[in-house]
């Protein structure tokens, strides 16, 4: 199920006027400038590069940040380690993709999360993004009701996931189960999914701590995969 007003393939903006594309991460930082805007040709052409946004301040707020993590966490194809405690509770769940993007965007922004940094900035930033058709969610529902969820940014091969929540047990891991099918349906060697920093609950299944060297090496190949059509 999809939302009809998320175009295929998704619509070029103009492009952007910072030229993210040139900078060069040094070997031992993260954070690779500061400033610009959240426009969707800038936004684009970071993923292109190889970086994401966070704002630099309290709970996300600017200055804007960008990120080019040493390791890179990231999903390969194939590498996605479904436990049989996860097969069964996909049964309990029904998975919907870009019907609910603001309210998976809203939730995955609750105040109450710990370490919580997407503003209202941000959101409306990939509001713009969903609209245009690069942006997607992939919802987990039970008894109509939104459960749990992930949005991220699709850029030819890159699945750029930006955040997931949870209402319910495992109604995130199902989520990223359902973007695993999608998004590697077509068996391209090249597709990536992206987690920016790898954790020991996304390791447990399958993330892999990648050398930066290699992650933006390998992006290069994937931007070059067919956009997935989402839905």
């Amino acid at each position: 199920m999809s939302d009809a007003r998320v175009p295929y393939p998704p619509v070029e903006p103009p492009p952007s006027d910072w030229a993210l594309g040139q900078l060069r991460p040094t070997d031992d930082e993260d954070l690779v400038a500061a400033g610009a805007d959240l426009a969707p040709g800038t936004l684009l052409a970071a993923y292109r590069a190889g970086l994401f946004p966070m704002g630099l301040g309290e709970d996300g707020a600017r200055p804007l940040g960008w990120w080019s993590p040493e390791p890179r966490g990231v999903l390969a194809p194939g590498a996605f380690r479904e436990r049989r405690s996860l097969t069964k509770s996909r049964a309990h769940f029904e998975i919907h993709v870009d019907t609910a993007f603001a309210q998976v965007m809203e939730r995955c922004a609750d105040p109450d999360r710990h370490g919580r940094w997407i503003t209202d900035e941000i959101r409306a930033a990939y509001g713009e993004l969903h609209r245009l058709g690069w942006a997607h969610s992939v919802e987990a529902w039970r008894d109509g009701s939104l459960v749990g969820g992930l949005y991220g940014v699709a850029v030819g091969g890159l699945f750029a996931g930006e955040s997931m929540f949870h209402s319910e047990r495992d109604a995130s891991k199902v989520a990223l189960a359902a973007l695993v099918d999608l998004f590697h349906a077509d068996g391209d060697p090249r597709r990536l999914i992206d987690v920016q920093w790898a954790t020991e609950h996304l390791e447990r299944l399958g993330v892999a701590q990648w050398p930066r060297e290699r992650y933006l090496s390998a992006l290069g190949e994937a931007l070059e995969a067919p956009h997935v059509r989402f839905g």
